[in-house]
This record gives structure tokens, C-alpha cells and sequence, in this order.
């Protein structure tokens, strides 16, 4: 059985799916059909019923969600891992000043992306946004195409070394209003597919997840060739933050942010209402 299968080019991802693409671990007669996106055309080619599985914001998957279900293995949920939004001009550092200045013009990683979620439930004056791919947003800024820029992956690593300043961080906002680690994106598979296959592929991701962190170098070659020429310390703390025991699992506590997510998402009629169960059933 061949399976397409989508993700980022980021060291996270490149990380976690290595082993399995790669055959270091057995895929019990599963094969996958591999492609490489940003998050939003990611969610795009969801929202359209395409792949079988792929990496998916989770505010994505709100739009997604009759289609699609949610692995237990494959998150970036955390603490300290959430996007920041960031200015050229140190002066747009007061929160105060940008919501009293509503007509700022922010670049965002995609319109669908629980980035772009959360900007909402810090900054909902905020209603100027440019969608650029992630990787633009810092160089946009520094041309004065926009005013204020939402930032996520690598790019938390680079923004101060352009003199780029950090207004605030999105993911400690959510966490003081929660208590709870902030989920930004899942791996989905396609409700199509045999419960059963279902099951075995999220025992597969969290089989080359588990390979990824007893053989940390095994991926380095496979991360390098996408990393857009990224440091490699910069690679490993990428991952660092971003791959963790809710990637390997999402556990009690990884469903409870999930959920809190969702449910303060339809509060805030920022998505539709929900009438699907989001979780992979698990089967033996």
C-alpha cells in the first residue's frame, strides 16, 4: 500500500519523519508517497481532500475536520514554542501603542495557520494582515512592506541577528491564559483511509519519532538538504523546541490543549462548529 504523505521542510518535521520515509524502521508494508510544503499550502491541499496525510495547523484543522482526523503521534505542541510577532521600528514594541493603532499592516505565515489564531486572540484590532510565506516575513519587514511581522520555525532563531525586535510571544500568552502547552500543529490522516491503517501509520510516526531521538544524527543529512542552509546548532534547537513527548504522544494533557483550543476557537466563532470526533481511535 502506497500512502502520499505531506510535510514541511523543517528541521522539526525532517526530523521526525525521517526514519519512517527511509525505511530505518519497518513500515509494515506501507509505503508513502512524499511531498514538501509550507504549513499553508499544506492546509490548502487538506481543505481540498488531497492527501492522505500531512502536517496541518490546528486551526486548519477546524476547516478540515469531516475529512481528516488527528494522529496521536506527530505534534508540535510545547512550552516557549509559540510564534512571535516581531517590528524593524523598536518604537512598535508597545502593545499598548499597536492596539490603539489598529490599522498596522502585519505579515502572516498563512491565514489559516494557528498562528494567525492566536494573533487574533492577542491583537483582535489587528485586522490588516498580508499572508507571506513564513520565510519572507523577516526580509518584509526589513523593506518596510509591513509594519509588523508573526514569525514561526527557524525563523524565532534568526529575527535578532537582522535587528529585528520581539513585541511578544504568542505561545507564553497562551500559556499564562491556560496553564497549558500550546498546540500548533498536528499530523492528519484522511478518514477514507481503513481504521485499521489509520491506527498502524500513527504507530509508525510515533515508531520513527522514537528512532529520531535514540539516533539524533541518523536525520542529519536528510534536515541539511532542506534546512535552507541553516545552522546546525540552529537545526537541533529547532528541534529541541518543537520535538517532544507530545510529538511522541499527545497524552492527557496534549488532548486537553487541543481541545481548549477548539473550543475556545468556536467561542469566538473563529472557526465552524465541530461534529466530528478529532481524534484518531486507536486499533489493535
Amino acid at each position: 500500500m502506497k500512502l502520499s504523505l505531506g510535510f514541511s521542510p523543517c528541521p522539526n518535521d525532517t526530523f521526525i519523519f525521517d526514519a519512517l520515509i527511509h525505511k530505518k524502521i519497518d513500515t509494515e508494508g506501507i509505503d508513502f508517497d512524499v511531498f514538501f510544503d509550507d504549513v499553508e499550502t499544506l492546509n490548502k491541499k487538506v481543505f481540498k481532500n488531497e492527501p492522505d496525510i500531512s502536517k496541518l495547523s490546528f486551526h486548519a484543522f477546524a476547516y478540515a475536520i469531516n475529512n481528516y482526523a488527528l494522529l496521536d503521534a506527530g505534534s508540535a505542541l510545547g512550552h516557549g514554542v509559540g510564534p512571535l510577532l516581531i517590528s524593524k521600528n523598536n518604537e512598535l514594541t508597545d502593545r499598548e501603542y499597536i492596539r490603539q493603532h489598529y490599522n498596522l499592516k502585519v505579515g502572516i505565515p498563512g491565514e489559516f495557520t494557528t498562528a494567525n489564531f492566536l494573533l487574533g486572540l492577542a491583537f483582535p484590532e489587528l485586522k490588516n494582515k498580508k499572508i507571506l510565506v513564513f520565510s519572507e516575513i523577516e526580509q518584509a519587514l526589513l523593506d518596510n512592506t509591513i509594519d509588523l511581522g508573526l514569525i514561526i520555525h527557524e525563523n524565532r532563531f534568526t529575527y535578532q541577528d537582522k535587528g529585528l525586535h520581539k513585541i511578544i510571544d504568542l505561545g507564553d500568552y497562551w500559556e499564562k491564559e491556560t496553564g497549558l502547552p500550546i498546540p500548533l500543529g498536528g499530523i492528519v490522516i484522511n478518514r477514507r483511509i481503513d481504521p485499521k491503517i489509520q491506527s498502524t501509520v500513527d504507530r509508525l510516526i510515533r515508531k520513527s519519532i522514537e528512532y529520531a531521538f535514540e539516533n539524533p544524527k541518523s536525520a542529519l543529512d536528510f534536515i541539511k538538504s532542506h534546512a535552507q542552509e541553516m545552522d546546525e546548532k540552529v537545526m537541533y534547537k529547532h528541534i529541541d523546541l518543537y520535538v517532544n513527548n507530545y510529538s511522541v504522544s499527545l497524552g492527557a494533557k496534549g488532548r486537553e490543549a487541543v481541545n481548549l483550543l477548539f473550543k475556545k476557537a468556536s467561542e469566538l466563532e473563529l472557526i465552524p462548529s465541530i461534529n466530528q470526533p478529532l481524534f484518531v481511535e486507536r486499533v489493535s
